[in-house]
């Protein structure tokens, strides 16, 4: 991709955002969609098990967030790693053809659904984007570090490149609308991607995501002004933001993040339950506030969020409240 189609993509993604108000729809959880229709997780590649055994659910799952009202897909591959491939016994082009497979999935459930409802006079849908997920290393390691931060000693910059890099080239290869770093624990692994990003001069507009665990800092327990500090100097990373924390930490972080970057801020926590990593189970909220998604989203987008979705354990019913109390907002 040259530099004429970078910006179009880039204006692709603002446009985007336009027409769905100022604040577009992200999707939900996919795991917790996939199991409801069956598939089973009961292997390190937790979800991107399903690009080898169910891809023809992954799609279904696409369609039934398009239907609720998203505006960008995010794809299966936050888990799908080629080392972890190849740990299964597959070969390296065996790993390549199913990144791009994830990919091709969401793209192709979203021209299907885009093509069904253009043809009708009253389409109040967008043509919804499509990102490329890509996991943090702790997501490969699925010990519950992305949580933490916590690589070890023997992991730096350079290492976290090559983890990274074939999976980036193979994703931005298939031609996705955004590249997306999800979970993202700490300035190490921040500083990898900016590398990374520039190396390889992807030209796909970015967006680098974190979660957190006190609502304060990243889940390393760094600041997010060392993190973002970062990314500011980039012009690769359009987005940055918030995923898989609990909801009641995002509307302080927004402003925090409002206060620390010029970037585009999206926000897609969970459901409010909390990920034990090691016993690999959900725990029940912390917090009893009301997390009703469809009154919290206009409130972080009134301070500021551009992009607005739900992560583990939210589902298409979460992301219609969304876009619905989008739209009916905006018509008050």
């Amino acid at each position: 991709m040259g530099k004429e189609e970078a910006t179009a993509a880039t204006t692709l993604l603002k446009e985007t955002i336009e027409k769905a108000g100022g604040c577009g729809v992200i999707d939900g959880g996919l795991a917790t969609q996939l199991e409801i229709h069956g598939a089973s997780f009961d292997d390190p590649l937790w979800s991107a098990v399903c690009l080898i055994n169910d891809p023809h659910l992954i799609k279904r799952v696409h369609l039934e967030y398009l239907e609720a009202g998203a505006d960008v897909l995010v794809t299966s591959s936050y888990q799908a790693t080629i080392p972890g491939f190849l740990s299964r016994g597959l070969s390296m082009q065996e790993a390549e053809s199913l990144l791009e497979k994830s990919v091709r999935l969401a793209i192709d459930a979203r021209d299907e659904f885009w093509n069904a409802v253009n043809k009708k006079s009253e389409n109040s849908y967008n043509r919804a984007l499509v990102a490329a997920s890509v996991g943090s290393y702790g997501a490969y390691l699925a010990d519950g570090s992305e949580y933490s931060g916590h690589y070890g000693q023997n992991i730096d910059v350079a290492k976290l490149k090559d983890f990274h890099r074939r999976r980036v080239q193979v994703l931005a290869g298939a031609r996705p609308d955004i590249l997306a770093f999800e979970t993202i624990p700490n300035r190490l692994e921040t500083q990898a991607i900016i590398e990374l990003l520039e190396e390889e001069n992807i030209n796909i507009p970015s967006w680098i995501c974190y979660s957190s665990v006190d609502g304060e800092h990243a889940s390393s327990g760094e600041s997010f002004e060392e993190c973002l500090s970062v990314i500011n100097k980039s012009k690769k990373v359009a987005i940055v933001g918030i995923n898989c924390a609990p909801p009641q930490y995002v509307d302080g972080l927004i402003r925090k993040f409002k206060k620390l970057t010029d970037k585009l801020i999206a926000v897609y926590p969970n459901s409010g339950e909390t990920w034990d990593g090691k016993a690999k189970k959900w725990l029940p909220p912390k917090c009893s506030k009301d997390n009703d998604f469809g009154s919290l989203a206009i409130r972080w987008r009134d301070s500021g969020a551009k992009l607005i979705g739900g992560c583990c354990r939210t589902s298409p019913a979460t992301v219609r409240d969304i876009s619905k109390a989008m739209k009916t907002n905006l018509d008050l």
